[in-house]
């Protein structure tokens, strides 16, 4: 835990409990609002392609997971650390001029 406290810059254990409890909630939250998406757009599992369903679905919950992860993150008194942990990940994967 001290190794994990250390690296993301926190103080107490309550912090890292909340944390993850943000990545759970908004990792299932995701998953679940792609799927009526995709319905929506007219990407059913059961008649479109097993790879064009997928690769939708998978397309639709990176962005849901953007905004759900700061959403979450506010409401759980975390704000700051999220929106450091979301800039953070877009600038590896090059998408950092998003939010400047």
């Amino acid at each position: 835990m001290n190794k994990l406290k250390a690296r993301w810059g926190i103080d107490s254990n309550w912090q890292i409990f909340i944390i993850l409890i943000v990545f759970a909630i908004t990792g299932s939250t995701s998953a679940k609002l792609a799927e009526p998406l995709c319905n929506f757009l007219g990407i059913y599992e059961t008649t479109s392609h097993w790879a064009v369903y997928w690769s939708a679905r998978i397309f639709l919950i990176f962005p849901i997971y953007q905004v759900l992860l700061v959403s979450f993150g506010w409401i759980f008194g975390q704000f700051q650390f999220f929106w450091s942990f979301q800039k953070k990940m877009l600038s590896r994967m090059g998408l950092a001029k998003l939010f400047q």
